[in-house]
């Protein structure tokens, strides 16, 4: 029988198998930024800025995409087997609430 717990659905021993890509596609993106910010300080033309915007912001969906995938595979699932159902959907629907607004 599986002891349901009132703690985290998240804890140091869950394996993130997607963390090394989530870091790399964040560390472009703030290099994105970066050159963005130069841009507009050098008043570069606005359609190119809001060009470069967009993508940063399609960036950001594809890195938050990696990110809700690696939790549902990893914590979540564990979270559910370990009895913690209403906790893991406690959390996930406040997690998708704060994304999704």
């Amino acid at each position: 029988m599986v002891e349901e717990t009132d703690g985290p659905i998240h804890d140091e021993d869950y394996e993130h198998k997607y963390r090394r890509q989530i870091v790399n596609r964040l560390a472009r993106i703030e290099g994105h930024v970066r050159a963005v910010k130069e841009m507009t300080a050098e008043d570069r033309d606005c359609s190119e800025v809001l060009l470069q915007i967009a993508a940063i912001q399609k960036a950001l969906d594809k890195a938050a995409k990696l990110l809700l995938k690696d939790h549902l595979e990893n914590c979540v699932v564990k979270a559910v087997h370990h009895g913690n159902q209403d906790k893991v959907l406690e959390d996930l629907n406040k997690a998708l609430d704060n994304y999704i607004r």
